[in-house]
């Protein structure tokens, strides 16, 4: 499996592989060719939800003299796909094909998948679980033992992710777009509601915050993407707030986040496009629920357990925001699995020893019903509660 680094990118939102995939192919392509003048076409959920997803926007910021057009063809091999034709004194000089793969990675078509940040010899959970109960490692030192300069990302990844949580609590207004969108973290900070829990509270704002700057086009950290970005800050900011982890114990809960990340993405996809929500903010509350796990807990059994739970109980969640947005039901949809994730985390210490379904198990059973769901529930903006909001505008 690939490099922790290549899961955890820091980068702008509002979407990993509709805002930063596209601006780190345009930048390939710019410095490959050095046009003059480019032409870019993109087909499917690219095309569908390109305008609220600013991927128009950032190609137009990254390519000089660049024109963007929106396809409606969808006969393409993959969702995410884009055409690249450069020019230069008014002659074409090339024309590329690339694939947005989620959390901010790309492809070009005809170029065999990158091996050069490969880092873990493992590909499934139950083969790194068997590893470490021979060599007597826990999954931190697993991490560590396989990348051993890890520690100093996860730490910027880790600062990035708190500077995120502050600017959001401390920005008021309204979203960007045109959906009008109030700002909520800092009100949900401050909520004197004093029939809420002060759990759901904070774990609610933090996750706000960090997914109010995402939808802002600001810095945040694919986690493993940009619209799932709310869910891990949100649950390690409140265990550090309220149980007093420190920063280190925090960057090692980050590492084991990180490998049930990787898991699920070498194993199945963390694409919306690919396999709708359950493949992002799902991936992104098994690996909060594995982190919170880890440091309640840290038996192997039990973080397997918690992020088995999480992401078996968003199977089937369809990627369908509104004008393509990543604001409704993204944000709240951040809060929610925070909260999910350390409800799965508190049940598996409960009932560890009757667990039945593995977490590779659900891994497979996730990108299976993924390439079941219709299409038009994947970050296609064409159906579901997209379609119904509009309906009622």
């Amino acid at each position: 499996m690939e490099s922790l680094r290549l899961l955890y990118k820091i980068g702008h939102g509002p979407s990993s592989s509709h805002t930063m995939g596209p601006e780190r192919i345009c930048q390939s392509v710019h410095n490959m060719y050095h046009g003059d003048k480019y032409h870019v076409i993109l087909y499917g959920s690219l095309s569908f939800t390109g305008r609220g997803h600013l991927t128009d926007y950032i190609i137009q910021k990254t390519l000089p003299n660049s024109h963007v057009e929106f396809s409606t063809d969808i006969d393409i091999p993959h969702p995410n796909t884009m055409d690249i034709i450069v020019y230069k004194h008014n002659q074409l000089i090339a024309q590329e094909r690339y694939f947005s793969l989620g959390g901010g990675s790309f492809r070009r078509d005809g170029d065999a998948p990158k091996d050069n940040m490969q880092r873990y010899p493992h590909q499934s959970f139950s083969d790194i679980k068997t590893y470490c109960q021979e060599q007597n490692l826990t999954l931190v030192e697993y991490v560590y033992h396989h990348e051993p300069k890890i520690k100093k990302h996860l730490k910027t990844v880790w600062n990035t992710m708190q500077e995120s949580i502050n600017q959001g609590l401390h920005t008021e207004g309204v979203l960007p777009g045109a959906l009008n969108i109030k700002r909520k973290a800092r009100s949900l900070l401050y909520s004197q509601q004093n029939k809420v829990s002060i759990q759901l509270r904070l774990v609610s704002a933090f996750a706000y915050a960090v997914s109010e700057v995402n939808a802002s086009g600001g810095k945040v950290v694919t986690a493993p993407t940009c619209g799932a970005s709310g869910v891990l800050p949100s649950v390690l900011y409140y265990l550090k707030d309220a149980h007093k982890y420190n920063d280190e114990l925090i960057i090692d809960a980050l590492a084991v986040a990180g490998l049930i990340g990787n898991i699920i993405k070498h194993n199945g996809s963390i694409s919306g496009a690919e396999a709708g929500c359950q493949a992002e903010v799902g991936t992104a509350c098994s690996m909060a629920a594995a982190a919170y796990a880890y440091l309640e807990n840290g038996d192997l059994d039990v973080i397997e357990y918690a992020a088995e739970i999480a992401l078996e109980h968003h199977l089937g969640l369809t990627c369908d925001p509104v004008l393509g947005y990543v604001q409704i039901p993204c944000i709240e949809r951040n809060a929610v699995a925070g909260h999910r994730a350390i409800n799965a985390g508190e049940l598996a210490q409960l009932l560890t020893s009757t667990q039945v379904v593995s977490f590779d198990t659900i891994v497979e059973t996730m990108i299976e019903t993924g390439r079941d769901i219709n299409a038009s529930y994947r970050e296609t903006s064409i159906g579901g509660l997209a379609k119904r909001f509009k309906l009622i505008e």
